[in-house]
Order: structure tokens, then sequence, then C-alpha cells
């Protein structure tokens, strides 16, 4: 099959076209995360992530990159054959910690560990993060539109939970809706009409586009065991549960044996494939995900002390900690460096606590 596709293009700086409007855009983002984070810094006596605030459970893996795999997928922290410790967080996407009767999209970060290589500029440490959604696009398609959608975000923080869960059913109902006629939309489910699915049978998406080593590419996180394809579309029962998400996660992750493939779609037709349109979907048939690693983890508490303290509260995630070969692109991306640096020293400051990378 790959060798009827067209061949994958390579990385050049001139893939990316920068707007003369990103840093008024960073700076609209920085204004609109401060108002999320002092919300709910003053709400919860310390600070949280302004994005993905809630986890709903953290796992210890084993990430195995493959052998003989063809020189262009054989790039950056997928060159040679290795295993590395990875953490995995999974969460939702809003800047304050809700109750889980309001459907929200499911994110996943992980962290690799021990990663050898020249590094982003101001990346510390021997860590490689992907950044992930239960999409195959992001929520918005410019930097501008991104901070338009983090306005939004930012003028629901802290408003009356209960109102949230009524506008969610509504918003679940209208989603429905749509989906049952074929299509499907981004706004609403980001404002709450996802459905409440199990975050462990779920594909995970880098939706926006990074660096493959001398290529570009989109990353993509599936689900493969028996133990996790039988969670895929599983309907969490929040009725009168608040941390229904994460109680069912660790009641699963107790007992699973989870393995996910990591998955590489290349830049092959920058015409189907932008580049600088993060909401729209790299179409399959153009270009397939194609499989370079496989995570694995064992049962295990997905909510113990250590991991909350660890993880959920001491590291920080981000597309732009990592290696030179991973580089963020894109406009999305771009302004994502400032604006999340931004959150974490926020974080850094309000909770006396800096935060590090793993040694």
């Amino acid at each position: 099959m790959t060798d009827l596709l067209k061949p994958p293009v390579r990385y050049t700086a001139a893939l990316e076209e920068r707007q003369s409007d990103e840093a008024e855009t960073v700076a609209d983002m920085e204004q609109a995360f401060d108002t999320i984070l002092t919300t709910t810094s003053a709400d919860y006596g310390k600070a949280v992530r302004a994005v993905h605030a809630k986890s709903h459970g953290i796992l210890k893996a084993e990430l195995s990159v493959h052998d003989d795999l063809p020189p262009e997928l054989a790039q950056g922290l997928f060159a040679k054959p290795g295993v590395y410790p990875v953490w995995m967080r999974f969460s939702t996407n809003p800047g304050d910690i809700l109750d889980d009767a309001i459907g929200l999209p499911r994110g996943l970060a992980w962290k690799v560990m021990e990663v050898e290589g020249e590094r982003l500029a101001g990346a510390g440490g021997r860590t490689q993060d992907f950044v992930m959604v239960n999409a195959p696009a992001f929520a918005a398609p410019t930097p501008a539109k991104f901070a338009s959608n983090l306005k939004l975000l930012a003028k629901t923080t802290d408003k009356a939970e209960w109102a949230k869960k009524a506008l969610s059913y509504v918003l679940r109902g209208a989603e429905a809706a749509l989906e049952a006629v074929g299509t499907e939309s981004t706004l609403l489910k980001t404002m709450g009409g996802s459905k409440n699915v199990h975050p462990l049978g779920e594909t995970y998406y880098s939706a926006t586009p990074f660096r493959h080593g001398s290529y570009v590419a989109k990353y993509q996180v599936v689900p493969v065991s028996p133990d996790l394809t039988a969670l895929t579309d599983v309907v969490v029962d929040t009725s009168g549960r608040p941390n229904a998400i994460r109680e069912e996660l660790q009641a699963s992750a107790a007992k699973v044996r989870g393995q996910w493939e990591v998955r590489v779609q290349l830049l092959r037709d920058p015409e189907t494939q932008p580049i600088e349109d993060a909401a729209t979907p790299w179409p399959e048939d153009v270009s397939p995900y194609l499989t370079v690693a496989t995570l694995r983890c064992e049962p295990q508490d997905s909510w113990s002390a250590y991991k909350v303290s660890e993880v959920d509260e001491g590291l920080r995630f981000s597309v732009w900690t990592g290696l030179a070969a991973h580089q963020p692109l894109g406009g999305v991306n771009r302004v994502r460096k400032p604006v999340y640096d931004h959150s974490a020293q926020y974080r850094e400051r309000f909770n006396g606590c800096p935060l590090h990378e793993p040694g």
C-alpha cells in the first residue's frame, strides 16, 4: 500500500508561514490564562494548569521503539530500537476542575524519559513530551481562533457548575443529532457536548504537526490490547459521582494490561495536509498512520499519592519539551510555547515549588 503513496515531504523552515499578529495573539492568550489561573488558584488555594487541569489518572508505562523501521519513520526518538520509561496522564481540557457529568474531550499527555539528543531551545532534562487529544484535529485552525476559544473558556471559568451540567446535557443532545447525520462539531464537544467515554479505550492524536527528524508528521496513540479495546466507546455513568471517570479509570487500571501502538502520519501532500491550519485533519488515504513503537503498562494504582504528588502536581507537559528533531510546527504550536510557559511560571510562583523534568 505504501508503495502507491506520494513520498514524504522533507522538512524545511519554508513550510511554516508566520503571521504578523502572532505576538498580539500571545498577549491576548496570556491575559485569558491569567483570568483562568487567578480565578482557580483563589478557589482551590493552589495553582493548577490553565488547561487540562483535571487529571483522571496517571500510569507508569514503557515505550518500545520497533526495529527495522524504514528510514522515513526511523527519525528522532524513533531513530533506533530502544526501551524508555514513560509517564501517562489522562485529563479533560478546561482550566477548572469540574464535575464529570459535564461531557468534555479527553486528553493524554505522555512524557518519555532518558531520551538522548539535541534539545529544543529552553527544553531542559532528558525527556520528550507528547500532548494529545481524542480528536484528529485541533479545536482551532489558527492562533487567532485559538485565542478566541481560550477567551470563551476564561469567561466560563468558575461559573455555576449546575448551569454547566445543564448546558452539557443540551450540547450532548445537539452533538448526537449531528453525528446521526454523519457530521460533528468540535466547538460543541469542547464546550461540554462530548460523550463521557472511558479514557483508556480512546485513540489520541497530536492534532498538530511536528518535525519528524528530516520529515514532518502527526502522531497517534491507539489502544490495541483486548483489555483496552473492551473499553472503547464505553460511556461512564457519572450520576451523582463528580469524579466518576477517575474512579472508573482507577478500577480498570488495577487489572488491565495495557498496550497501545504509537503511529506516525507523514506529510506527503502540503495541499491536503496543511501545516498552518490545525483544525483540518490530514486525510488517511493520502497518508496513513504507520506504527513505530508500542506503549505498555501493567496493572497498577492510577491515583496513588506518589503519582499525584510527583506527576500531577510536580511535572509539566508541553509540546516544546523534547528533541529538536520533534520541533512543533504551525501557528498554533508556535503560540503554545510562550503561553504554556506563562502558565507554568504562574504555577511555580503561586505554589512556591519549581516544576522539574525527571532525571
